[in-house]
């Protein structure tokens, strides 16, 4: 799903408009990103948990050449879902 879909599905679901509906998902977005910024986790009731991952560094191969290469550290977001979300898939 893309950004403008969820856009139209909100659009539609609470009956605004099309601008408004944008800065709803802009708001809830730059929101997550603030709070994993500064806390590092974020959960949300019935919907699952945000938190970032952080991943030392380590030695990798480049698959073209096989020549090994340092592969820094870096931090990524992970998502779990909550019990409700899993068991309806």
């Amino acid at each position: 799903m893309s950004k403008a879909e969820l856009v139209d599905i909100i659009k539609k679901n609470a009956g605004c408009t099309s601008v408004k509906a944008k800065k709803t998902v802009d708001a809830l977005f730059g929101g997550i990103v603030k709070t994993l910024k500064k806390d590092g986790s974020l959960g949300i009731v019935g919907f699952g948990t945000f938190k970032v991952s952080r991943r030392g560094a380590r030695k990798g191969r480049n698959p073209k050449t096989g020549e090994v290469i340092k592969i820094g550290a870096s931090k990524s977001v992970r998502f779990k879902a909550s019990k409700g979300i899993r068991a309806s898939l």
